[in-house]
């Protein structure tokens, strides 16, 4: 299973669409950047390119500020009410420090400008997308929203009122614990996934093996050039369920699918 969160997301899609599924048995997609975020003629939902050049603007001036700043609107600390405690920010700073200054500004061209349409197109496994409704960083109408549309067999759960980083946010993280339990049955259900290379099928098949949501993997290659996307849906309706969760302790509204 690959599972993916923001451009995580990208490189997990990226990699199925280059390398297929032999060795996937399933997807899942968190707050993740696919299709495109950049807005463009062919995705006028996306972003304006001024909003990445101001995340490279940050990057340079002082980083280490630009990741504090960062951090409110990532678990959506900076809304109403929000319950994100200073020791989450605190280790979002600390992750984000670790990592090379020439690395994050190069990859913010990758995850903003790269077109990943086709590669969702490829997709031939179920995919869980799972994504807030008050993404402040990937914005859902033209990420999770459209990745649906896309893949042939998805499912999309909106969590209403959630950040962008809903996995580790309190208000929300009971939901990610429960792992396979709380997933749809084709997506936590035994997979069958493939073994070794035979001579008689050049890909032959293993037992039966248990897949949990610890069991995500990277792709390495991130590399994707600009492009404008011109929307486009599959022949006939893709296999899609929209859902909607409650924030824990508040009342459902299940059923509401514009939310």
């Amino acid at each position: 299973m690959l599972v993916g969160c923001s451009t995580d997301g990208g490189e997990d899609t990226r990699y199925l669409g280059r390398h297929g599924s032999a060795r996937v048995a399933k997807a899942v997609l968190v707050a993740a950047v696919p299709p495109l975020m950049l807005k463009t003629d062919a995705n006028p939902g996306g972003l304006p390119i001024e909003t990445f050049d101001a995340i490279r603007d940050g990057l340079l001036k002082d980083r280490s500020q630009f990741y504090q700043d960062l951090s409110a609107p990532f678990y959506g600390a900076n809304r109403a009410g929000a319950e994100v405690s200073q020791a989450l920010r605190d280790w979002f700073w600390m992750l984000s420090m670790q990592v090379g200054l020439k690395a994050a500004y190069d990859c913010v061209k990758a995850f903003s400008e790269t077109d990943m349409t086709e590669d969702l197109k490829k997709i031939d496994v179920p995919v869980l997308i799972v994504q807030g409704d008050d993404d402040q960083i990937v914005p859902l109408d033209d990420s999770g929203r459209l990745s649906a549309q896309i893949v042939n067999d998805a499912t999309l759960k909106v969590y209403p009122g959630a950040p962008h980083g809903l996995a580790n946010t309190a208000a929300y993280k009971g939901h990610a614990q429960r792992g396979p339990a709380g997933l749809p049955a084709r997506l936590a259900s035994t997979a069958t996934m493939p073994g070794p290379a035979t001579p008689a099928d050049g890909r032959g098949r293993a037992d039966s093996t248990r897949l949990g949501l610890a069991a995500a993997a990277r792709a390495t290659e991130n590399a994707g050039r600009p492009a404008g996307r011109v929307r486009h849906r599959l022949a006939g309706p893709p296999t899609q369920t929209t859902m909607t969760i409650p924030r824990t302790g508040a009342p459902s509204n299940a059923g509401h699918d514009d939310k």
